[in-house]
C-alpha cells in the first residue's frame, strides 16, 4: 500500500516508516521540518515537508494514499503552553483526517496516547479506578495534551458515521528503545519506592511499530480504540504490591496473566490485531536498572 505517516521525524514516526518499508509498504514520510535537499538513496522513503495545521497541506500529502499513519503532535503537555499543545494537536489532526476523507482512503491510523484516561498528567491528581486499566476506563482528562488525543479518538468516531474510512486508534504507553532504557526505567527497575504516573507500563518502539504495520493492514471496520504497551512492568515486581504500596485500597485490583503484569491490560490488541509484543526492560537492563555490559 501508499502509506503516508505524518510526524515521520520523530521517535514513533521514524520507526514506523521503517518497520512499514521492512513490510513492503510505498513509504512517504511527512514532518514540519525541511528534508535533505540531495537525490535520496533507494532504502529511503519519499520526504514531504508539511504543515498539518493547514488543511491545505494535508490533503497534498493526503490525496494519493490508501492509509494514513497519523503520530505528528507535541507529545506532552509539559513543554509547551496548554493552548499550543491542544490546538496544534487536535487542528493537525481534523485537517488530516478530514483530507483523509475526501480523498477516499481506506484506513487511518490515529497514534493517540495511555494518557487519555486523564490520571497521567492531572493538574489535580486521582488514581485510575483500576488496573490494569483497559480501553473501558473512565476518561476524565484534565490537561490539554490528554484532551486533544481524547477529542482527536472521538473525531476518529464521526469520520467513521460519515464515511467508509477505517480507524484505529492506538494508545501507546512510555515509548522506550534503546538509548533511553536506562534513563528512563532504571530507576524503577526493583524499586518499589519509585512512583509512576502510568502504573509502570511501558512499551518498546519496535514493539509498537509492529503494532503500528499490523493496524495498516487489519481489515477491522469501523474505529477501535487499542492500548498498546509492553506485558510486564518498568519494576520487575508483582503489580499488587506496587499498586498497593503506592495506593492502598483506591485502586481496584483485577486479575492479570503474571505477576508482574504491566499496569495496562492489552488483551484487545491481542484479540484485534494479533499483536504479540517480544521485547521488554531485561533485553537492555540487568535487574539493578543498569544497561547490560557488552
Amino acid at each position: 500500500m501508499k502509506v503516508v505517516v505524518t510526524g515521520a521525524n520523530g521517535k514513533v514516526g521514524s520507526a514506523a516508516v521503517a518497520a512499514l518499508q521492512q513490510a513492503g509498504h510505498e513509504v512517504t514520510a511527512v514532518d514540519l521540518a525541511p528534508g535533505i535537499q540531495e537525490r535520496r538513496l533507494p532504502a529511503e522513503p519519499e520526504y514531504v515537508q508539511a504543515d498539518l495545521a493547514d488543511p491545505g497541506d494535508a490533503y497534498a500529502v493526503i490525496v494519493d494514499a490508501d492509509a494514513v499513519v497519523h503520530a505528528a503532535a507535541i507529545p506532552s503537555p509539559e513543554h509547551n503552553s496548554p493552548h499550543e499543545v491542544f490546538a496544534t494537536n487536535l487542528l493537525a489532526t481534523f485537517n488530516t483526517l478530514e483530507a483523509a476523507v475526501r480523498a477516499g482512503v481506506g484506513r487511518f491510523i490515529n497514534i493517540s496516547s495511555e494518557s487519555v484516561p486523564g490520571h497521567i498528567f492531572a493538574q489535580r491528581p486521582f488514581a485510575p479506578a483500576y488496573a490494569p486499566i483497559d480501553e473501558d476506563h473512565p476518561v476524565l482528562a484534565q490537561d490539554p495534551y490528554a484532551l486533544s488525543k481524547h477529542f482527536g479518538e472521538q473525531l476518529m468516531d464521526a469520520a467513521v458515521r460519515r464515511s467508509d474510512i477505517r480507524c484505529l486508534s492506538l494508545r501507546p504507553s512510555w515509548v522506550q528503545w534503546e538509548g533511553n532504557y536506562a534513563r528512563s526505567l532504571g530507576p524503577h527497575v526493583g524499586n518499589i519506592e519509585e512512583p509512576s504516573g502510568n502504573l509502570w507500563s511501558y512499551i518498546d518502539i519496535y514493539d509498537l511499530a509492529d503494532a503500528i504495520v499490523l493496524a495498516v493492514e487489519s481489515e477491522l471496520a469501523g474505529h477501535e480504540v487499542l492500548f498498546i504497551a509492553s506485558p510486564d512492568n518498568a519494576a520487575g515486581l508483582p503489580l499488587a504490591d506496587l499498586v498497593r504500596h503506592h495506593h492502598g485500597d483506591t485502586v481496584e485490583l483485577r486479575p492479570t496473566s503474571r505477576p508482574d503484569a504491566s499496569g495496562i491490560d492489552c488483551g484487545k490488541a491481542a484479540r484485534l490485531l494479533g499483536w504479540t509484543p517480544t521485547r521488554s526492560w531485561r533485553d537492555y537492563l540487568d535487574d539493578h536498572g543498569r544497561p547490560h555490559a557488552d
